[in-house]
């Protein structure tokens, strides 16, 4: 009998109450419901960013509280340098995962060996935007279309050629940055139609007040245009300071 694959799940958690609490529960119950364990082994790390949250160990998983500062990439790298299995998976806490996602993704791996990352297909968002389920592979970079930023699965060997995901990117453009990381180091990445992870729109973003969601968007657009659109180093500096 061959040995199970190994897949290491990090998921960002944020238990400001119950509620939320209970999203990323659901979505560690959907993700270890759906494949199975003889053929899939997940390693699930999940990150607590709520500072405040009392401490509790979500089922099957190693939770940590990190000491460090908020950043998504930052978070994402803890849990990253945490586990070392060949297949990586990071993740937003409000997700539902279907039947054999995992093995479908996989699947797409072993028909094409030069393929390095994959996200899942959503089956709200998708359809909505013209991309039909179960549709075959669909190769590119585009954010919100073949790359997803709330499910990113990809070949832990890529890391030693683009390093660790970039820090500074705390929440918002973090996917935007994965796409153009991918881009300039000419990994292939693809949608993967026939695996099925829906997520449920920033239920968890949606609780932090507009102020500050809009303060985060524009402060990681100043960043993103100064590392990919050759804007000056002075004028993300001048962009950001207005902020404060």
């Amino acid at each position: 009998m061959n040995n199970p694959v190994d897949i290491d799940i990090i998921i960002l958690s944020y238990a400001k109450g119950p509620k939320l609490r209970d999203l990323t529960e659901t979505a560690l119950k959907t993700l270890f419901d759906s494949e199975s364990p003889e053929k899939i082994r997940f390693n699930v790390v999940v990150i607590e960013s709520y500072k405040k949250a009392e401490k509790y160990d979500f089922p099957n998983t190693k939770t940590i509280y990190p000491k460090e500062k908020f950043g998504y990439h930052r978070y994402m790298n803890i849990g990253i340098e945490m586990t070392q299995s060949p297949y990586v998976c990071i993740c937003n806490n409000d997700l539902e995962f279907h039947k054999g996602w995992a093995s479908e993704i996989l699947k797409a791996f072993e028909e094409d060996p030069h393929l390095s990352s994959v996200s899942p297909a959503c089956s709200i968002h998708h359809p909505e935007h013209g991309v039909k389920l179960h549709s075959g592979v669909h190769y590119g970079y585009e954010v919100r279309n073949e790359l997803i930023g709330w499910c990113l699965f990809f070949k832990r060997e890529i890391l030693n050629i683009t390093g660790k995901l970039d820090p500074k990117f705390k929440f918002w453009f973090a996917d935007n940055d994965y796409s153009m990381t991918l881009q300039k180091h000419r990994l292939k990445h693809a949608l993967v139609t026939s695996s099925i992870v829906d997520h449920l729109e920033s239920q968890t973003l949606n609780t932090k007040r507009t102020r500050e969601r809009r303060r985060l968007t524009a402060r990681e657009r100043f960043y993103y245009e100064y590392k990919w659109e050759e804007r000056s180093y002075w004028s993300y500096l001048w962009k950001t300071k207005r902020l404060k």
